[in-house]
């Protein structure tokens, strides 16, 4: 018998369907170029953590052991930009505290777990467009303003492409 394929994770901030819309209209404001990709919105979201390939035997523990206390808080995603590698991305001007203790703390967690997190620098940021290039922006950005109540774990398809959240928490 083969063994199921690993399930490629990672933990994410997942708007409500108000804050979803909002940062459709975000994205739709733009003038991508051709080469361009959207991000469906279905898709947005923060990646807080990628958790990359987990074998699916797993999936039960992480379920359970990644719910963490935090504090709801509310993200102004306020700065539209296009970083060097085409990637198109909202970003906060500032980055509320209760954010960054979130994310230590599932990176607490996840490091419970044995589970290894990126040692790059973790820059939040929601990203709008892939092959950006050219791609002009509106000239004004209406901030998003997102009350977050929870965050999610969530698994990437490979071959759909779509995601599906495993466990809201919070």
């Amino acid at each position: 018998m083969k063994a199921a394929a690993p399930s490629r994770l990672f933990l994410a901030l997942w708007p409500d369907d108000g804050t979803r819309m909002a940062l459709a209209r975000c994205r739709d404001a733009w003038a991508w170029c051709v080469d361009a990709v959207p991000e469906r919105t279905e898709k947005l979201h923060l990646t807080l953590h990628f958790l990359g390939a987990v074998p699916q035997p797993r999936l039960p523990e992480l379920i359970d052991g990644l719910g963490v206390s935090f504090s709801q808080f509310t993200l102004h995603l306020d700065r539209k930009q296009r970083w060097p590698n085409g990637v198109a991305v909202l970003t906060p001007q500032t980055v509320p505290q209760a954010l960054l203790a979130l994310h230590a703390a599932l990176r607490d967690g996840l490091e419970r777990l044995n589970v290894a997190t990126e040692a790059r620098p973790w820059r939040p940021h929601l990203t709008l467009a892939r092959h950006a290039g050219d791609s002009a922006a509106p000239p004004q950005t209406v901030p998003v303003h997102w009350q977050v109540r929870g965050y999610a774990l969530v698994e990437s398809h490979a071959v759909t492409g779509d995601y599906v959240v495993l466990r809201h928490y919070g």
